[in-house]
């Protein structure tokens, strides 16, 4: 068993060994004992564990001291992850790696008994986006550390695609010196024959989900998309909400389609449970707490309060501008719904974004921003302290006007 493990782990090793570092990588590191990388479908959550076992052995393919294990493969069914790890560790194995831990019957009871059990081995598990360490059937939130992983920053675009490797800035340096920062940055994509804006363009498209290098042709990347969409609703949150029906799936998708048809969707409560057959607001923010897990759609609320505490949510918006595309037909969706899909994905797992009274997000309960093309004017947030505004189709910005672009240089 494990030597059939060991040569199908060299095969992976070689096929998806890549040259391009994501920054989660090299922001998280992954040096706890236990760590476990969460994500949507198609964000990169392999590769990342095939990088940081190549680095763990040296690049020495041969080596015995990782593995790498897809739990959804055939030569796993109808033996134990703890079986595997028992037997890895007799041989001298230190990094054990395991994809896609949420298509695995008990995985959290697996997991927390090979933790207990092998105090010498490191393990990385990969999962879904929804996937909840203290909602399986034994707690892993003492001893896991949950890190989530997201799709392309338009920077790590640029550099996947152009080979250009551009620098990470925080929100502070934005607001600061977005300025300096922008010239900076068009300044070297002018060096080679590139436009910061058609560039962006090219991202909004697809650009956000690192397999557009295997679809260049932008329909049929959508439509591969779209179809993982369909797989996390059908397959990926039923593995981890079993209780999901039939009819429950059916009813998401309806939900879904109904929010994307008008996103960012301001939610009337009564309609949609009409729309969707629900008979009380409970089991329908559930639904929309399950579709917010898998990453197809972002809730923000006023106090920035998660819909699990039983609040509406203000504004409903797809997860990414790839996936708004994909859902919707291409020719209707609106310039200013991208825009402001862009600007929540690209802030909203370090940052707290919440619907002010006025303005269109306010950030981290500080920063307010109106979000628009080059001709919008302060004149709806004019008077707000720490007020900005974020414009398209600019390449450089003065003073509170900064280029919408550039905040795709956070990650």
């Amino acid at each position: 068993m494990i030597e059939k493990l060991f040569m199908h782990h060299r095969t992976i090793l070689n096929s998806l060994n890549r040259p391009f570092k994501r920054y989660f990588l090299k922001k998280h590191a992954l040096k706890n004992r236990f760590s476990i990388i969460a994500g949507q479908r198609g964000v990169g959550k392999t590769t990342v564990m095939i990088q940081y076992i190549y680095s763990f052995i040296q690049e020495d393919i041969a080596s015995r001291k990782a593995l790498y294990v897809p739990v959804d493969h055939f030569m796993v069914v109808g033996h134990s992850l703890y079986e595997i790890a028992e037997e890895f560790v007799n041989y001298g194995g230190q990094l054990l790696c395991l994809d896609e831990i949420h298509k695995y019957p008990n995985w959290s009871r697996e997991l927390k008994n090979i933790y207990d059990s092998f105090p010498n081995i490191k393990l990385i598990v990969s999962g879904s986006s929804a996937l909840e360490i203290h909602k399986g059937s034994h707690d892993l939130s003492r001893r896991a550390v949950v890190y989530k992983m997201t799709g392309l920053s338009l920077r790590e675009f640029i550099e996947l695609k152009y080979h250009i490797e551009l620098p990470v800035l925080d929100i502070e340096s934005i607001l600061t010196n977005h300025e300096k920062h922008s010239l900076e940055i068009t300044k070297k994509l002018d060096m080679e024959h590139l436009k910061i804006l058609s560039v962006f363009q090219e991202y909004l498209r697809h650009g956000y989900f690192p397999y557009f290098l295997e679809h260049p042709d932008e329909d049929t990347y959508l439509r591969t998309l779209e179809q993982g969409l369909h797989t996390t609703i059908e397959s990926d949150l039923l593995s981890i909400y079993p209780r999901l029906a039939g009819v429950s799936i059916k009813k998401l998708k309806m939900l879904l389609s109904t929010i994307a048809r008008s996103a960012p969707f301001t939610p009337d409560m009564k309609r949609l449970k009409q729309i969707i057959e629900v008979g009380d607001e409970r089991t329908l923010k559930t639904y929309l707490s399950y579709l917010e897990d898998g990453k197809a759609i972002t809730c923000l609320s006023k106090k920035n309060k998660s819909i699990r505490g039983l609040e509406k949510p203000e504004k409903i918006y797809l997860n990414n501008p790839n996936q708004a595309l994909a859902i919707t037909d291409k020719e209707k969706v609106n310039s200013g719904t991208i825009r402001e899909i862009f600007f929540t994905c690209m802030l909203q797992e370090e940052h707290m974004v919440a619907i002010p009274p006025k303005g269109d997000f306010i950030v981290d309960d500080k920063s307010l921003f109106e979000i628009g093309g080059k001709g919008k004017t302060f004149k709806q947030i004019k008077d707000i302290p720490d007020s900005y505004l974020a414009l398209d189709n600019i390449e450089h910005g003065i003073n509170a006007k900064i280029p919408l672009w550039i905040f795709g240089f956070l990650y």
